[in-house]
C-alpha cells in the first residue's frame, strides 16, 4: 500500500495539486481497510493519509483501518476539518464523487479552487491483488451455488420477488451479501435487461433472466443465466443459442493486450449473423470489484486494452420488445496467457418442467 501513496503523489505532482480528498467510498475502503466507508473520507497530505470518519465508529476505524484515523467531533463536520488540514495545499478531489455543494463549502473555507480529478485512485483499483482474487472467486462460487439452488426452487406460479428473496436468503445464508438488487424478469419482462424482481407469476413457456452476485468482505461477484420454464418456443431457443454463440466468441477473444472495443465488436457481428445485434443495446461487459461496476468498460464507444488482473464480465444480451429476451453473463479475470471463467454454473440451456 505504501507503494501505491507514492504513486498517488506522483499523480498529484502531475495534476498541480500536494493533498487529494478521497470521497468515493469504494477507494476509501481501498486505501484505509475500513468497512464502514460511506461515512469516511481519506485525505493524503504531503506528510501522511489520514481517515476521517466521526464517533460513531471510534472503536470500528481502531480495529478495521490500516490509516492513523481523525474522529470529528459532534461541533463540527468533516468538511470544516479537511478545510483546516488541507487550507495550505493545493487540494485536489474526486470530481466524480464530490457534490457541488461540498465542492463549493470547501473552496470558501479554504479560499481556494480545489482542483477536479477523476480515476487517480480508481487507476489502481483496475489490477487485482491475489487477495482481493480470492474474495471475488470465493464470491463467485456462492453466487454459482445459489444458482443451482434456485433452478430447484423456480416452479410456475412463483412469483419474481419470490424466487428473488430465496437467492437472497441462501446467499446470506453463506455467509455473504446481495451484491445489488436481484433481477428476475420473466416472459415479457426479460426483456427488460435491468427488470428488477416483481410481483408477476411465472409461467410455463417463459424464459426467465436471473442476474445477481453475491458481495463478500467489500468485493462482489455478477452472473446471469437465462433459463426456461415448461416449453418455451423455438424462436426462444434460437435466440439463447445465438446469445450463448457471442458470448462464446467473446470468451475465445479475451486475452491482455485485447481492446475490449473489438470484442464488443465482434459480438455484434456474431448477432447480425442472426439479424440479433440491434436488440443487444448495452456495453458488452465491465470490471468488478469493491464497486459492482467498475472499470474497465467493454462497449463498442471506447478503447480499452485489457491487462492481466482485470477482473470484467462478459454479458451479451438480445431484449426484443413486448417479446422476451436472453442475456448470458460470466465474471472472469484476465490472466498473462488468456483468462480464467469465475462463473461456473452450467450455460446449457435449462427447461424447468
Amino acid at each position: 500500500m505504501q507503494t501505491i501513496f507514492n504513486q498517488l503523489h506522483q499523480k498529484l505532482t502531475e495534476v498541480k495539486a500536494e493533498a487529494l480528498l478521497v470521497t468515493q467510498p469504494a477507494n476509501v475502503r481501498y486505501l484505509s481497510g475500513f468497512k464502514s466507508p460511506e461515512d469516511a473520507r481519506v485525505l493524503i497530505s504531503p506528510d501522511k493519509a489520514l481517515l476521517i470518519t466521526d464517533g460513531r465508529y471510534i472503536h470500528q476505524a481502531k480495529e478495521e483501518s490500516r490509516l492513523e484515523t481523525l474522529i470529528t467531533s459532534p461541533q463540527e463536520t468533516w468538511m470544516d476539518k479537511v478545510a483546516e488540514l488541507a487550507k495550505p495545499y493545493k487540494l485536489a478531489i474526486e470530481s466524480n464523487h464530490l457534490t457541488v455543494e461540498y465542492w463549493d463549502h470547501l473552496r470558501e473555507k479554504m479560499g481556494s479552487e480545489p482542483i477536479a480529478t477523476k480515476t487517480l485512485v480508481n487507476d489502481f483499483r483496475l489490477i487485482k491483488t491475489p487477495q482481493e482474487l480470492a474474495l471475488i472467486k470465493e464470491a463467485a462460487s456462492i453466487a454459482d451455488q445459489a444458482f443451482n439452488y434456485i433452478i430447484n426452487f423456480i416452479t410456475p406460479g412463483i412469483t419474481e420477488i419470490e424466487v428473488a428473496l430465496e437467492i437472497e436468503r441462501y446467499i446470506r445464508k453463506h455467509g455473504a451479501e446481495n451484491a445489488f438488487d436481484i433481477i428476475v424478469a420473466s416472459g415479457v419482462r426479460s426483456s427488460m435487461p435491468h427488470g428488477h424482481a416483481s410481483s408477476k407469476a411465472i409461467q410455463e413457456g417463459e424464459l426467465v433472466t436471473l442476474d445477481f452476485g453475491a458481495k463478500l468482505e467489500g468485493y462482489h461477484s455478477d452472473m446471469t443465466r437465462t433459463i426456461g420454464v415448461g416449453t418455451v418456443s423455438d424462436e426462444d431457443q434460437r435466440m439463447y443459442a445465438a446469445v450463448l454463440e457471442a458470448q462464446e466468441a467473446a470468451l475465445a477473444a479475451l486475452a491482455p493486450e485485447k481492446d475490449g472495443k473489438e470484442i464488443d465488436i465482434l459480438v455484434r457481428e456474431t448477432l447480425k449473423k442472426h439479424q440479433l445485434e440491434t436488440y443487444f443495446t448495452h456495453g458488452l461487459g465491465h470490471g468488478v470489484g469493491l464497486d459492482i461496476h467498475e472499470g474497465p468498460s467493454m462497449n463498442s464507444r471506447t478503447s480499452v486494452i485489457l491487462k492481466a488482473g482485470m477482473t470484467v464480465t462478459v454479458e451479451p444480451g438480445v431484449y426484443v420488445p413486448g417479446k422476451s429476451g436472453v442475456r448470458i453473463e460470466d465474471l472472469t479475470v484476465i490472466t498473462a496467457n488468456g483468462h480464467e471463467r469465475l462463473s461456473h454454473a452450467t450455460k446449457v440451456f435449462l427447461s424447468i418442467a
